[in-house]
């Protein structure tokens, strides 16, 4: 009998969680109305809404009136970036950010660049983890608006020393940026920062859903044109049901947080040692310690990753592969290639509340013989 697929992609976007499929069918229910209006059906919308940022904001640990949901993280971390830019602007025009950020992130510093600015990349170790000494020069270097750090690593799961970094930037007088799109249900953000980012759907949320958290006393001014609503950080009308799912999520995510990586790193802790151990020319790669509880990411010598992919998507197996911010493209991770590992036949997994042992088991005996049998293809054979 065939085992059921095995999803491995909770980094890019885990499993509904039921809670919020509840949540979510309850307010198509009743938050179906603008909350932006006065009237009964609008004004009960509107309690929806500011039940949903008072338990997002409870987990984050900040005020409700410093939060903003967005249609997904990507529209939270542009906001996030080019937001602190302008506001700052008196100041100067340079972003510092590191090497290893979201794509998100360096679309949208790109963008800056192209009308004018400039931004100062920082390297990583080849470990993931930031040069704290190239950090903190930079950041202190004369005209920086803003620094944007990445708390945790998206593709190799190496967490980040935001604490040491947003010392150096509260020295400088710089503010901080921090995406902690992997970090939050999952693991505390250290304290800090000025502005955060996150994702719904990476905690079990329901997709475009995004978080937008500017702290009181930040110089932030929307990039976009003026709109009433969400303080003014964000256009639109929000996606209530969405919103709404979205917390819930977050509630359980935050709550089942401590057992779930309690779970999930000793099974991480499994495949990144017997992927070592029984495929030949494979570097896992990645903090082996300071890293995410759920995620670890590995390049296979001699493999083409798009080759590799849809052999694991044919043995049952949804894997993350080359970079997972240009998937569709599978162009080498220029997170790997800043930490200057290897960048062939990569696979990243990345485990969900939902993730068995036996599955883990089942992927790791399978790999072996899948990585050969593409080495043969290819002509690589005696390793």
């Amino acid at each position: 009998m065939n085992e059921p697929p095995a999803y491995f992609d909770a980094a890019s976007a885990a499993p509904l969680h039921p809670v919020a499929r509840q949540a979510m069918l309850a307010a198509l229910e009743d938050g179906w109305a603008d909350p932006g209006k006065l009237y009964t059906q609008a004004r009960r919308a509107h309690q929806l809404l500011d039940a949903a940022r008072a338990a997002t904001a409870e987990v984050l640990r900040v005020r409700p009136d410093e939060l903003s949901f967005t249609p997904g993280g990507t529209a939270a971390a542009h906001a996030a970036v080019l937001g602190g830019l302008v506001g700052r602007r008196r100041v100067g025009g340079t972003l510092v950010h590191s090497a290893i950020e979201h794509s998100a992130v360096l679309h949208a510093a790109e963008r800056h660049v192209a009308g004018g600015g400039s931004a100062t990349s920082v390297p990583v170790a080849r470990s993931g983890r930031l040069d704290l000494d190239a950090w903190s020069t930079a950041v202190a270097a004369p005209g920086v608006a803003l620094a944007a750090l990445i708390t945790a690593s998206h593709e190799v799961g190496t967490v980040q020393p935001v604490a040491e970094a947003a010392e150096a930037c509260a020295t400088a007088g710089v503010p901080l940026y921090v995406d902690a799109a992997q970090s939050v249900g999952r693991i505390p953000v250290p304290a800090g920062w000025a502005v955060l980012s996150a994702s719904a759907h990476k905690w079990g949320g329901p997709p475009g859903v995004g978080l937008l958290v500017v702290r009181k006393g930040t110089r932030w001014e929307s990039p976009y044109p003026a709109d009433e609503r969400e303080a003014g950080r964000t256009p639109g009308v929000p996606n209530l049901p969405a919103i709404v799912a979205a917390a819930a999520a977050l509630r359980m995510a935050d709550a089942e947080a401590t057992a779930e990586a309690g779970r999930l790193s000793p099974l991480v802790d499994r495949i990144r040692a017997t992927v070592s151990a029984t495929v030949p020319d494979v570097e896992v790669v990645g903090d082996p310690v300071d890293r995410l509880p759920h995620l670890v990411t590995f390049s296979c010598l001699y493999v083409d990753g798009e080759a590799l992919l849809h052999a694991l998507d044919r043995r049952g197996f949804a894997v993350s592969s080359g970079s997972s911010c240009t998937s569709s493209t599978l162009r080498p991770s220029h997170v790997l290639e800043a930490m200057g590992v290897l960048s062939h036949g990569n696979v990243r997994i990345s485990l969900h509340r939902g993730s068995t042992a036996a599955e883990v088991d089942r992927f790791l005996g399978e790999l072996p013989e899948i990585v050969a049998d593409l080495r043969a293809e290819a002509g690589v054979v005696g390793l």
